[in-house]
């Protein structure tokens, strides 16, 4: 026990006995023994948290090792192919015959937002 011997425990409670005194004596000695049922208990269950842990982390590298071997290759061929393409809108035919194309809003914008500007400079003046 901690590399003493028997002598030096001897040696300890003598000690102990004159300065502590026959009184006080045992109450110390029960207070020292509850704190140390409690460090072991502590130090107990830290080691069973450890464990616990380490047992856990091992369950979720064979879980994942499981997973990739049993969906890996599915998930790498989903990967592989790549996502179709939205179909474009057919062009219909105007009434000439023409086929209608739709105008490009984004072009158009900047002239609405200058034709804004002229108005609004215009009722300023």
């Amino acid at each position: 026990m901690f590399g003493i011997g028997t002598t030096e425990i001897l040696v300890i409670l003598v000690v102990a006995l004159i300065v502590l005194g026959p009184k006080s004596l045992p109450k110390v000695a029960r207070t020292l023994g509850k704190g140390l049922a409690e460090f072991r208990r502590v130090s107990t269950d830290f080691q069973r948290t450890i464990n616990t842990e380490i047992a856990f982390e091992e369950h979720e590298k064979e879980k994942k090792a499981a997973e990739k071997k049993i969906f890996g290759e599915e998930d790498s061929k989903a990967e592989a192919k790549p996502a179709p393409e939205p179909a474009a809108e057919p062009s219909t035919p105007d009434a000439t015959g023409n086929l209608a194309v739709a105008p490009d809003n984004v072009a158009a914008q900047p002239v609405a937002e200058k034709a804004a500007e002229k108005q609004t400079v215009k009722e300023q003046a």
